[in-house]
């Protein structure tokens, strides 16, 4: 028995070429026991193996193991998840939904291959290519895969424009992706801007945003970072350099081995005084705060809402040889105060790290302030006014506004959740096409229209579809549904912005902004630290 074990000891080392002991003391012990252990496995494991998924999988298990930013990214996955960031794809250039079943245009994407060959919103599309695609439970991954396409290849569409069938050939182009969802005018003299990620087209898209609104005669601005988690540091940097004077500090970053870079405003920037305030949540992440943070921190505004989400560690992209993609954390960074807002985290631990956004629901802290600054250890000083500002667990706003929980609705969060309240706004709109037309623009459509008995009763037939029991009194009783419904409808109508300018008065955090901007002894005591 012995001898065969020797034996065995001996192919293993032959087959997999052991090195001799003095190469060993120049190769990493560690990293040659992982070389060992994956040949030893597939030799001689029973069955046989996938050795791309090992890969993989080996990969994943080491980067689990170290923060949870760090990851690893297949080559099909990548494409995908870059395309929102780099402001641009390839397709068809139009907005989609699917509604029982059939797949309807919503919007054509202005000037893009859809709209230049005459097709509508409300077309029904039957068929792709000549596959047949209504009524075979299609799905959105299923329309990405027929519709994009490199630019320049074509792609056959058979619609339903009312009854009447038509046919169409689009050829692919590059459509953008925009990042800046709505900028308006609140008032005669307030702007508002919002942004939903940090891509490569955001700073444009925000300057020219910012050049519009200072036409108009812009003299105050809300920036909405709500709900947008991050993007590319340079992104938030050139935005930063918008707002803030020249030659301060708007970030700095630091490796292991306390190198770094640090970002200074060049002062250039279109506003770079005048009022400004800062919407921030939860899930205002990464780059968000990197801007929310330099504002702060040189007390150039306002912040208002909760806490952020606490992400204060930087990705760098490395390329693998068969197109996947290792993001590793390779430094901190620090808002211009000195603060790493990064929130704590157990290494191998990741689960209860994203669970931590749950927590704040359960321990108060987005009803109460007070339950706050407990967490966030760190202390400093802002560059100007020398308040107190906290770093550790994300950006701490300045006039915190706790969530409403008053306005939940069972009924109301079931729709949402189901799809069903935005599919109900697209069938109203599609099948309301004479009733628009009373209303030539949005203040007469806002002064006049409003969800009839009628309308709500169909809603409650779709709510039924989805196994969602209400009646129309039910509906009535919600105010913020009423508005929301009436937002998606303006939104199909007359843009996106439409839908912003209807929906934001609803929300606190941005009616307690109106109510900063609009008092400028309180505005200038919130920045001294006079609350």
């Amino acid at each position: 028995m012995k001898k065969n074990i020797a034996t065995l000891a001996l192919t293993i080392a032959a087959a997999i070429h052991t090195p001799t002991i003095a190469q060993q003391s120049d190769v990493n012990t560690d990293f040659y026991k992982l070389q060992y252990a994956w040949h030893i496995i597939n030799r001689f494991y029973v069955d046989s193996t996938d050795q791309h998924k090992m890969a993989e999988d080996a990969i994943k298990g080491i980067l689990d193991e170290l923060d949870p930013h760090s990851s690893y990214i297949t080559a099909k996955e990548l494409k995908s998840l870059n395309e929102p960031l780099e402001g641009a794809f390839e397709g068809i250039g139009i907005e989609f939904s699917i509604i029982k079943d059939t797949l309807h245009v919503v919007n054509t994407i202005a000037d893009g291959p859809s709209e230049k060959v005459g097709l509508r919103s409300n077309d029904r599309i039957i068929k792709i290519d000549g596959k047949n695609v209504a009524g075979i439970g299609l799905m959105n991954s299923d329309v990405f895969k027929m519709l994009r396409g490199k630019k320049g290849s074509k792609v056959h569409l058979e619609v339903l424009r009312k009854q009447t069938p038509l046919t169409f050939t689009i050829t692919r182009d590059k459509i953008p992706i925009y990042s800046v969802d709505a900028s308006y005018m609140e008032t005669d003299r307030i702007g508002y801007i919002k942004i939903n990620r940090f891509g490569a087209n955001t700073h444009t898209e925000f300057h020219n945003a910012l050049k519009q609104l200072k036409t108009e005669g812009m003299k105050s601005l809300i920036v909405d970072l709500r709900g947008n988690g991050g993007g590319y540091l340079k992104a938030a940097f050139d935005i930063a350099n918008e707002l803030i004077p020249k030659d301060r500090m708007i970030v700095y970053t630091k490796d292991k081995t306390g190198t770094g870079i640090d970002f200074r405003s060049t002062g250039n920037g279109l506003f770079e005084d005048g009022q400004l305030v800062v919407l921030v949540d939860e899930s205002s992440a990464s780059a968000s705060e990197i801007l929310s943070g330099a504002i702060q921190d040189w007390d150039r505004g306002v912040i208002v809402g909760v806490r952020t989400f606490g992400k204060g560690l930087v990705q760098r992209p490395f390329s693998l040889p068969d197109g996947s993609e290792i993001r590793l954390t390779t430094a901190k960074y620090y808002t211009p105060s000195g603060r790493c807002i990064q929130k704590p985290y157990s290494h191998g631990n990741n689960d209860k790290y994203q669970e931590e956004i749950l927590r704040r629901y359960y321990s108060g802290e987005l009803v109460n302030s007070d339950s706050i600054k407990h967490i966030d250890s760190l202390m400093c000083k802002t560059l100007v006014y020398n308040r107190t500002v906290y770093g550790g667990g994300g950006i701490i706003p300045d006039v915190f506004v706790p969530v409403d929980t008053t306005k939940a609705n069972p009924i109301h969060q079931q729709l949402l959740r189901n799809g069903t309240l935005h599919r109900f706004a697209i069938s109203l709109y599609e099948t309301g096409e004479n009733e628009w037309k009373k209303y030539p623009d949005y203040a007469t459509f806002d002064s006049n229209f409003a969800p009839t008995d009628s309308i709500l009763d169909k809603l409650s037939e779709e709510a039924a579809t989805d196994k969602i029991t209400c009646t129309v009194g039910q509906l009535k009783e919600i105010p913020l549904l009423l508005t929301q419904l009436k937002a998606l409808v303006a939104q199909r109508v007359y843009g996106t912005k439409y839908f912003y300018k209807k929906i934001n008065p609803e929300t606190d955090s941005y009616r307690k902004a109106i109510e900063i901007l609009g008092d400028k002894k309180r505005y200038n005591n919130i920045l001294h630290g006079n609350l």
